[in-house]
């Protein structure tokens, strides 16, 4: 599925291929991904913890911005 995702400081946008998990409950971005197209990064006060369907931790670690 093609979205489009847009900058909010500047309205500049990019249209690009995703994939949606129904029971995901909320929305993610890669960061590499993010810095790479120019979107502004703010760090979280307290990180989420990224757990596979398994139980196990994430590979990519832990989302801080």
């Amino acid at each position: 599925m093609k979205v489009g995702l847009e900058k909010l400081e500047n309205h500049e946008g990019t249209i690009v291929k995703v994939l949606l998990d129904s029971s995901a409950t909320g929305l993610f971005i890669d960061r590499e991904f993010a810095r790479k197209e120019g979107f502004k990064l703010e760090k979280l006060r307290s990180f989420l913890l990224v757990k596979n369907v398994n139980g196990a931790p994430n590979a990519g670690g832990a989302i801080t911005h």
